[in-house]
């Protein structure tokens, strides 16, 4: 199995190293997103004496929300790539298991998401002195968790090209901001709606984020928070897993698979 999973994902690897705008790309949007919302926070310094208080509230945001982004974003990708140069029927006739082909994708995820949002991190750091390592573990576990939520979703809207086709790909990339308003990102849950709150606490990104306000603004860490947002991870990775892999074996039963592609 680790043959396969490591031929699977050194054939992503080779693609990326080939293709420079590939890498420039997954660079590109983080680092332009972390610029803007950079220079937004200094203006807002003058004004705010929240945000005064936390002077990274908004660019950490920023980053971990492009951590889930790009964890989704990364999944579908990655399987677009076979969609778009017709591989998935040769995939289907190798050893490889549609198991580890999941595997797969979900190792091409975390490192397409480490070349996108490493180098934005680190120029955060530079432009504006503030550092989103500096929430120490913590950062692993909000990590964590968004790039599990990111796969649970990427799994979730590759079932769909599956099932539906290629028309369904530009769900790849409007998915994520479905949940975006309601996740809490910039601003705190109590700020939603009553309807709103509660669909917001079913989502593993709403407590993330109030996690991560609740480091930068009040120094206390939330292990109720984190103890939600795992809950609720394994119960969207199940599902995602789950429908990925049904429909997978539903195209290849019916011969789905090589019709799927340009």
């Amino acid at each position: 199995m680790t043959g396969r999973l490591y031929a699977m994902c050194l054939r992503h690897l080779y693609l990326l190293a080939s293709s420079w705008p590939r890498i420039f790309e997954l660079m590109y949007w983080p680092t332009v997103q972390m610029v803007i919302w950079g220079f937004i926070t200094m203006y807002l310094l003058q004004l705010s004496s929240v945000i005064a208080q936390a002077s990274g509230l908004l660019v950490s945001a920023v980053l971990l929300w492009d951590v889930l982004f790009r964890g989704q974003l990364g999944f579908s990708l990655s399987f677009l790539e076979e969609v778009w140069s017709r591989n998935l029927a040769n995939i289907v006739v190798s050893p490889l298991r549609p198991a580890e082909f999941m595997a797969a994708l979900t190792v091409m995820s975390l490192i397409r998401t480490l070349i996108g949002v490493v180098p934005a991190a680190l120029l955060a750091i530079v432009f504006y002195e503030v550092s989103i390592f500096a929430l120490g573990l913590p950062l692993l576990a909000f990590f964590s968790c968004l790039l599990v939520m990111g796969w649970s979703i990427g799994m979730m809207v590759s079932a769909l090209i599956l099932r539906v086709g290629q028309g369904a790909e530009s769900v790849a990339w409007l998915a994520i901001f479905l949940i975006a308003p309601i996740s809490a990102i910039y601003y705190p849950v109590e700020v939603l709606p009553p309807a709103l709150q509660l669909l917001a606490w079913t989502l593993p990104t709403a407590p993330v984020f109030e996690g991560m306000r609740a480091i930068l603004l009040d120094n206390t860490f939330r292990t109720d928070l984190l103890i939600h947002a795992l809950v609720l991870n394994a119960v969207y990775l199940a599902l995602g897993m789950f429908l990925f892999l049904y429909a997978f074996h539903v195209a290849r039963k019916r011969g789905l698979l090589l019709q799927v592609g340009e």
